[in-house]
């Protein structure tokens, strides 16, 4: 059953194409040139000429979709979008049954390239290998040697593509990483950089990862041991994640170790008990994180399943909030949903029933306003208004965005009709002799 309203594949009008270049003007005043500065939270910040202009001006707004599931319950939902970025430097990985000798594992992870896309893409298809050529994720499960293993595999990919690095054509990029890898008996978070993976648990954020920053004071003190030194929150000024693989121009420190350069390839480990309580996991890259909280994104995530069963449809919601919220990065997320997470209930579904009949009333009132002052009904104009209204039952953190296929259907048929009714202009003469 899919029950949440998906975009139309039709030709988009020309008032549609409109509120979408006013949209974009607004956004590029907001968050592109009237409150920030350039750079402030690239991954990577070289000059311009070097590295070409980072944005683009108007978003690319395509997905691209994934879903799938496992013979042990578990199914999930992916969606990437380009946005604002001159380039789509994610990548990700979805196994939902991992290798033919460990069917009843399951792999999920989102690398978030900087200064290029090479390593985040070598890594999507190649760091697992790398992960079970260490022996030490097998049936039985020895909780510390799989940790172990997962550290191990992280330190040889990095290793290996080093070596790359000099004997073949490679950029100078980097990638963060965020996975989960799930047994049937616990859920191993692993985590390099600043993308982010949670567990939603009985409703709640139970566990998530730590994102490397510049400026934690463990990761800083590992910096200057190096003989960097941390500057507009970035290392040497330059880079904003401590923690990734590849950008070995910032692992050349001979006297130190793999593990003690300037950036580190090592990730954080963590396993947490699988419980029947389990809902969902949430892995995504810092597109998501610019925009939303954890809190946030739970909840909104939680009220969604509730109404729409397509982890895709759920996924796209998530990405186009956050463009809307302001996000000008890649942005990628993959849910996985356990047998306890939330289900389409006819109760919700009545409710989001309701609401979308105040919303519809609500811009049938908006254009009969406008009508009523003989003006051209103006998409734009009605989104703004409804932004202002206090309308209970809005999904949580999501607001009157959320509501846009609700919106513009409604804003369709009423201007239509109000365009309908518009006296038609034959050009020809009022005289009648």
């Amino acid at each position: 059953m899919r029950t949440a309203r998906r975009a139309s594949n039709m030709e988009v009008p020309s008032f549609l194409r409109q509120l979408v270049k006013e949209t974009e003007k607004m956004v590029t005043f907001f968050f592109k040139g009237g409150r920030r500065e350039p750079g402030v939270d690239d991954e990577y910040s070289e000059n311009e000429e070097d590295m070409g202009r980072p944005y683009l001006e108007r978003p690319i707004l395509e997905k691209d979709t994934a879903e799938g599931g496992s013979k042990c319950g578990i199914n999930y939902g992916m969606a990437s979008m380009q946005g604002w970025r001159a380039q789509m430097e994610d990548s990700h990985t979805c196994m939902p049954e991992m290798t033919n000798a460990l069917p009843d594992w399951s792999y999920f992870a989102v690398y978030d390239g900087h200064a290029g896309r090479m390593v985040a893409q070598y890594c999507s298809r190649h760091l697992l290998d790398f992960i079970l050529d260490t022996g030490c994720v097998t049936v039985d499960e020895d909780v510390d040697q799989v940790k172990d293993g997962i550290r191990v595999g992280f330190l040889n990919i990095d290793r290996h593509m080093h070596t790359l690095t000099r004997n073949e054509s490679w950029d100078h990029s980097g990638s963060t990483a965020t996975a989960v890898m799930i047994s049937p008996r616990n859920i191993y978070f692993i985590n390099c950089g600043d993308s982010r993976t949670f567990l939603c648990r009985d409703g709640q954020v139970v566990f998530y990862t730590e994102d490397h920053k510049p400026i934690n004071p463990r990761e800083k003190e590992r910096i200057q041991n190096a003989g960097g030194s941390v500057t507009l929150q970035r290392i040497n000024g330059s880079l904003a994640v401590s923690r990734a693989l590849g950008d070995f121009n910032f692992k050349e420190v001979e006297w130190r170790t793999q593990t003690e350069q300037l950036v580190s390839p090592e990730p954080e480990v963590y396993e947490l008990e699988r419980t029947p309580k389990d809902e969902f996991l949430v892995v995504a890259c810092d597109g998501v994180w610019d925009a939303m909280g954890n809190e946030e994104l739970c909840a909104f995530v939680r009220n969604r399943l509730q109404v729409c069963d397509d982890l895709r449809e759920i996924c796209t919601q998530v990405i186009d909030l956050c463009l809307y919220k302001g996000s000008l990065d890649n942005i990628s997320i993959i849910i996985i949903c356990f047998d306890g997470a939330p289900k389409v209930t006819p109760e919700a579904l009545q409710q989001e029933a309701e609401l979308e009949r105040v919303i519809e009333q609500k811009v049938a009132e908006i254009i009969n306003v406008i009508r009523s002052k003989d003006e051209e009904p103006d998409l734009l104009y009605v989104m703004k208004f409804l932004a202002s209204e206090n309308i209970p039952g809005l999904p949580p953190s999501g607001g009157i965005s959320c509501k846009k296929d609700c919106i513009i259907g409604a804003y369709q048929k009423y201007a239509a009709a109000f365009r309908s009714l518009e006296p038609m202009d034959t050009g020809g003469s009022d005289d009648s002799t």
